[in-house]
């Protein structure tokens, strides 16, 4: 019988048993440039701007001269947008821990403690900077090269605790790992840019593309060890991953668990959450929306 080789790295050992704890790594460092509008002179009323003013200021905190605010802690659905993101992980039982990678000197989170996660201020100038610095960070807090990972971009605030619980299940015996993905359904094109604009040059065959999601799961040693040898300008842990010859596991995730990157993407996540009714960050952290805390005096994420 002929083997895929696609598949070989994974078959030619028997599948790495479960054990080993799993983490969760969330960066939170970039500042998303290109999510947010240059912001009008006053922000009007009801606003992502005037609405994080108010509460910065309710927090006693000096208001930004020009509120150029990462887009990780815009209000999306009533919260920043990462406590979305947190309240999914804070859903999975099984992980020992839930880190949350922040730029040195950054205090936003203060405001929002929870045992559910910790934050270090070890962000770096990228992505895979800021992961390489939160992979060094779990180890300090004493995690073993055999715990798994899984990487999830903060601004990724759709993502569902049944499915980091899906990519558990399908990666946990797997001897590489993977990702959440979603098949490619629209029509690719290639193009080209002319006199004429840019142009259609080729259609690309989708049957076997996919768009890259996150959560992505590997061994914690691996993937060190991948982004010391490829170097730290990878757009994802898969790609440091496959730069050494592995095929990391694809696991459907859907199109709800898509980057918020565009002004308009802040929109399309809050129609998101009004659908399922803002119910999981709620009951993650407790409290009533709008009230700063709870009748045990714990601080509530708005």
């Amino acid at each position: 019988m002929t083997i895929d080789p696609l598949l070989q790295p994974s078959l030619a050992a028997p599948h790495a048993p479960t054990a080993g704890r799993f983490w969760a790594l969330v960066p939170c460092a970039g500042t998303g440039s290109r999510a947010v509008a240059p912001p009008p002179a006053a922000a009007p009323a009801g606003s992502t701007i005037s609405a994080f003013g108010a509460l910065a200021g309710a927090a006693g905190e000096p208001l930004p001269s020009t509120p150029q605010l990462p887009k990780q802690y815009h209000l999306v659905a009533g919260h920043p947008m990462v406590m979305h993101t947190l309240a999914a992980f804070a859903g999975v039982a099984r992980l020992a821990g839930t880190l949350v990678a922040v730029a040195p000197g950054d205090r936003y989170l203060d405001q929002h403690p929870h045992p559910s996660y910790f934050v270090v201020d070890c962000g770096g100038p990228t992505r895979a900077a800021t992961v390489q610095g939160g992979l060094q960070a779990l180890q300090a807090r004493g995690a073993q090269r055999d715990d798994w990972v899984l990487v999830h971009d903060a601004a990724r605030c759709l993502v569902t605790a049944e499915q980091i619980d899906r990519l558990i299940d399908a990666c946990a015996n797997d001897s590489v790992g993977g990702l959440l993905a979603h098949q490619l359904a629209d029509t690719l094109k290639t193009s080209l840019d002319g006199p004429g604009g840019v142009r259609v040059a080729s259609t690309v065959d989708r049957s076997n593309k996919w768009l890259a999601q996150t959560p992505q799961m590997f061994r914690i040693g691996p993937l060190l060890d991948a982004l010391a040898r490829v170097g730290t300008n990878v757009t994802d842990e898969a790609s440091a991953m496959e730069a050494m010859g592995l095929h990391p596991r694809l696991v459907p995730g859907g199109a709800q668990n898509f980057k918020v990157t565009y002004p308009d993407d802040f929109a399309l996540a809050e129609a998101v959450l009004a659908q399922r009714g803002y119910g999981t960050t709620l009951a993650r952290f407790g409290g009533e929306r709008g009230l700063g805390a709870s009748e045990t005096g714990r601080k509530t994420i708005f």
